[in-house]
């Protein structure tokens, strides 16, 4: 028979040893719900001050560690840090004077308990009382000693952020196992890689763009399933200028005296441009893809039929040099000198064409002439009215067969060419506008032309600069062409 003594000191026992079970098998803090799931829909998060704040408030709910970086952190921290981030899965965040306060709040909000802070001075911080700092002095040791939280499983977000890339935001994402798309600019479309990671995680994993320069949520989901759909250009995405600049052979097929572009056949012609756009690619930061400029309305001194001072290239003949370009990853753009007939006109007869999705348009402004004028005695002009008719009609083109944007050129080498440019209208989401300097002769004469054309530039315009083989004297090299000031966008030769 058991005594009384021992029956209390046996339950006593037993209570503990349940105590204790219970225990080990009570989760901490950082293996219970760290790592949010948000939603499929595409969103924006605002990211007024840090935009690894904001992306963390998406990626955890909880984090009972993270790290906090000075200013006088170093470049080898950061790496260390970087590291850490994505093997222990914990938030990082930048703190100085304009973010503390963001940080310190997202720090109550994780429920951390350890903060780790990698660099000298000051955090900011006014209130530590819920969680511990540890002075970091050698990342590399130190932070080994950090707990950190549990590799997260199932569909992670995919995220984009218009660069430069803030360290933290990298590495906030790394620990958060999502995938970091940086694009050119805050748009998905903005390149191949954007498109494709797009394509992959379609419908399967959250899509959240850090920063409202990417718009409004709406904004946002609209270019997300553009991304997906559309059709892409030359050297990938759907946006014209974003990433990439252009080198162009200027001319019609069949005719060498109207440019380098009809001084060989077809397949030369490829071969040729991509030559160029090779020697252009060697002193180029961006993607440099090569483009044909084709001329397929001709101005001529004679009236012609109907008087209009210019012959129209039937399409059927311009066809299969835009039809090879395409599958040679060369862009096309074709050029309009409309004589007395006005741009719309002729452009609506290469509809077709134009609705093939790596083929622009261009305006030549020198060869639109008024109803008393001939060619070669003044010098053609446009008003804003007419560009811009043109360029509603191939907007809605765009939208109509859902086509990626299309390069909108205006040619101009003299402020007249383009009448009221002010009230041209560049900012058509479906195009991008491309203000093309045509000067030539000794650089300085060039540099000239390029400076006025500069002055009072409409919004949202790229620019564009032709380089001529016999009347450059001499004509830049590669090299040169890429350092004018603003570096051209689009590069043509005739």
């Amino acid at each position: 028979m058991v005594s009384r003594g021992r029956a209390v000191a046996l339950v006593a026992a037993l209570i503990v040893i349940a105590l204790l079970t219970a225990a080990s098998t009570v989760p901490r803090m950082s293996d219970v719900a760290v790592f949010a799931a948000p939603a499929i829909e595409p969103q924006v998060v605002d990211a007024p001050s840090s935009p690894a704040v904001s992306l963390s408030s998406k990626l955890f709910r909880s984090s009972s560690d993270a790290v906090v970086v000075t200013d006088s952190a170093t470049r080898e921290d950061w790496k260390t840090v970087a590291e850490t981030a994505a093997t222990r899965h914990v938030p990082v965040f930048a703190v100085r004077p304009a973010t503390s306060a963001d940080v310190e709040a997202e720090l109550h909000r994780l429920g951390t308990r350890s903060v780790w802070v990698v660099g000298a001075g000051d955090t900011g911080f006014h209130s530590t009382s819920q969680f511990s700092t540890t002075q970091v002095s050698t990342p590399s040791a130190d932070l080994a000693g950090l707990r950190g939280n549990p590799a997260p499983d199932g569909p992670r977000p995919l995220v984009f952020a218009a660069g430069p890339l803030e360290p933290d935001l990298a590495a906030t994402a790394a620990a958060g196992g999502t995938r970091l798309v940086d694009v050119a600019v805050p748009d998905p479309r903005a390149s191949g890689e954007s498109v494709r990671a797009l394509r992959e995680a379609r419908g399967t994993v959250p899509v959240i763009a850090v920063g409202r320069a990417f718009g409004d949520t709406p904004t946002f989901a609209r270019n997300v399933e553009q991304a997906v759909t559309l059709p892409e250009i030359p050297g990938g995405g759907q946006l014209v200028a974003s990433g990439r600049r252009m080198v162009a052979l200027y001319g019609s097929p069949g005719s060498p005296s109207l440019g380098p572009l009809g001084r060989q056949g077809l397949d030369a012609t490829i071969a040729r441009v991509k030559g160029i756009a090779a020697q252009y690619q060697r002193v180029s930061r961006e993607l440099v893809v090569p483009a044909f400029e084709i001329i397929v309305t001709v101005a001529s001194a004679s009236p012609g039929d109907g008087g209009a001072y210019t012959s129209m290239i039937d399409p059927a003949q311009i066809r299969p040099w835009v039809e090879a370009a395409g599958r040679a990853g060369v862009y096309v753009t074709l050029d309009l000198q409309p004589g007395r007939m006005n741009f719309l006109t002729q452009a609506k007869r290469y509809a077709h064409l134009l609705a093939m999705p790596h083929v622009g348009l261009a305006l030549d402004p020198e060869w639109r002439l008024k109803p008393d004028q001939v060619h070669l005695t003044q010098i053609g002009s446009v008003g804003a009215a007419e560009v811009n008719a043109t360029s509603d009609w191939l907007a809605g083109l765009t939208r109509e067969h859902r086509l990626p944007q299309k390069l909108f050129v205006l040619h101009e080498f003299d402020t007249d060419m383009l009448a009221n440019r002010q009230q041209i209208v560049t900012t058509r989401p479906e195009l991008q506008t491309v203000i093309h300097a045509d000067g030539h002769g000794i650089p300085t004469v060039k540099m000239d032309t390029w400076r006025r054309i500069l002055v009072d530039l409409p919004p949202n315009v790229v620019m564009g600069w032709k380089n001529f083989y016999t009347e450059d004297t001499p004509m830049l090299t590669p090299s040169q062409t890429m350092n004018v000031e603003p570096r051209p966008f689009f590069v043509s030769f005739q």
